[in-house]
């Protein structure tokens, strides 16, 4: 077990508290034998204190048990099954104050009944282990539902970034990459290289690398687009000006320390996507889109672009500012990557604020519905790929609209995609989709909802748990076989 002064306290409450039970005995009559007040005794139990010795001496004796039985580490007797509790990373990393809650109040959940409160415990592990979840799973998992609390949208993160824009003179404009890594280098005394990462083939797939130092120096990839290096500088400014200090080494994520890492790395980000595409700016240009009577791929694609950022920092900041500004929070964002000619599609970065169960965490061996914008995108990129044999077609922006109907829930979405290759996988497609809950709000909002020049497709999460059938769907590429189970 973890032996921290925190966790003694922990320790220490818990047993109090079981003796305490054990003896049949209200706070207020074991307070008046060992000689403190009620308030004080409830302060031990729920681990806030942790006794001078001579208090400790008069407790072991009020609730006949030793000295050296009570403050030893071992939980002991039926505590005992809490002691995976105490050893597990989760425990020590799980940010439970994010939501409103600390270490006492957790405590007191599992310490009323510690046998069932350990079997639960023992069954999250087991479940983990057999996943091989590991710690910064449940970690990222966290900062998700931080997200769905807070709609995505963080006032104080808009207003630092807002006052920033202002500051610079960039009220109707975004600034690039050039100018984020002048005031990088001029302003921060940064060391900004991008030979180093293009000589190392292993860290090819890294975006970027942080070397703290002076001066601090930021390893850069050259393969990156000039949206991508505008984005990578606007974090490291983010960094900077939030003073966060605890960070990660790298972007992509190699490692995961803690959540404190995971957090500054969101609201450093955060920070960056305000800098690139200003809130004001959108919310008005999407005002402007939403009041069209039919939807128009050519319209979004142009307000995208006009942006100069990434399709995926332009539809992640959609999440942040249609709930913060325009009410349509019932959303959700997902990132797909499909190796050119294979029929792998890798979900590998969702947020769902819809409270509708869209695709993710199905089965290892489960094929995502092909009937999805997702993948029909995704194919015919390769199908361009392929015809166009290193001529004609150069991965331009794809930009599909449709509508989707999930049957397994009978609810509908507004679903926009924009795919297009990877600067730093080769032979990698990706696609990017901002699935809009057609409900009340939305059809209020967006005029061209029912466009019906707009294909509505009726989807399901995979083929194993589909109800159509072959006549219904003719793009199946696996039988309904957890649905016939």
């Amino acid at each position: 077990m973890a032996i921290t002064p925190e966790n003694l306290r922990f320790i220490l409450g818990l047993k109090v508290k079981s003796l305490r039970q054990r003896l049949g005995e209200p706070l207020v009559t074991v307070a008046a034998r060992v000689g403190v007040s009620v308030s004080y005794l409830s302060e031990i139990e729920n681990g806030r204190k942790y006794p001078k010795p001579e208090v400790l001496i008069r407790l072991a004796e009020g609730l006949r048990v030793s000295y050296d039985e009570l403050i030893s580490p071992r939980l002991g007797g039926e505590l005992d099954a809490l002691e995976p509790l105490f050893n597990s990373d989760f425990f020590q990393e799980f940010p439970f104050e994010l939501f409103g809650l600390d270490m006492t109040q957790v405590l007191g959940l599992v310490s009323d009944d510690p046998v069932k409160a350990a079997a639960f415990v023992q069954t999250f592990l087991e479940i983990a282990r057999s996943y091989d979840m590991q710690v910064e799973h449940f970690l990222f998992a966290a900062l998700r539902s931080y997200q769905r609390l807070h709609s995505n949208h963080f006032p104080e993160l808009e207003e630092r970034a807002a006052d920033y824009r202002r500051e610079r003179g960039w009220t109707d404009r975004s600034p690039g990459s050039g100018v984020l890594r002048d005031i990088l280098e001029d302003e921060h005394g940064y060391q900004v290289d991008e030979e180093t990462l293009a000589e190392k083939p292993e860290l090819g797939g890294l975006r970027s690398v942080y070397l703290p130092g002076d001066p601090p120096r930021l390893l850069v990839n050259p393969s990156l687009a000039e949206a991508q290096r505008a984005f990578v500088y606007g974090r490291e400014v983010g960094f900077v000006e939030l003073g966060l200090a605890e960070r990660p080494a790298t972007s992509s994520w190699v490692r995961v320390d803690s959540f404190d890492q995971i957090l500054n790395n969101f609201k450093a980000s955060y920070f960056a996507g305000a800098l690139l595409i200003g809130e004001d700016e959108l919310a008005a240009r999407m005002e402007a889109f939403f009041s069209r009577s039919r939807w128009d791929a050519d319209g979004y694609r142009e307000i995208l672009e006009g942006f100069g950022t990434t399709p995926e920092t332009f539809a992640y900041r959609l999440t942040q500012v249609l709930p913060g500004r325009m009410g349509i929070q019932a959303l959700y964002f997902m990132r797909f990557h499909n190796p050119v000619g294979t029929e792998r599609y890798q979900l590998n970065k969702v947020l769902n604020m819809s409270g509708i169960p869209v695709p993710r965490g199905v089965g290892f061996r489960e094929h995502y519905c092909r009937r999805w914008v997702t993948v029909r995108i995704l194919q015919e990129m390769a199908r361009k790929d392929a015809s166009a044999q290193g001529e004609g077609w150069h991965g331009e922006l794809e930009v599909w609209g449709e509508r989707a109907h999930f049957f397994h829930e009978d609810a509908e979405f507004f679903v926009i995609s924009s795919a297009r290759p990877l600067a730093l996988k080769e032979g990698v497609n990706s696609c990017i989709t901002v699935g809009l809950l057609m409900d009340e709000g939305f059809r209020e909002r967006v005029r061209f909802w029912d466009d019906p020049r707009v294909a509505r497709w009726d989807v399901g999460l995979t083929c194993e748990r589909c109800p159509l059938d072959e006549e219904e769907c003719g793009l199946r590429v696996a039988p309904p076989s957890i649905r016939q189970e």
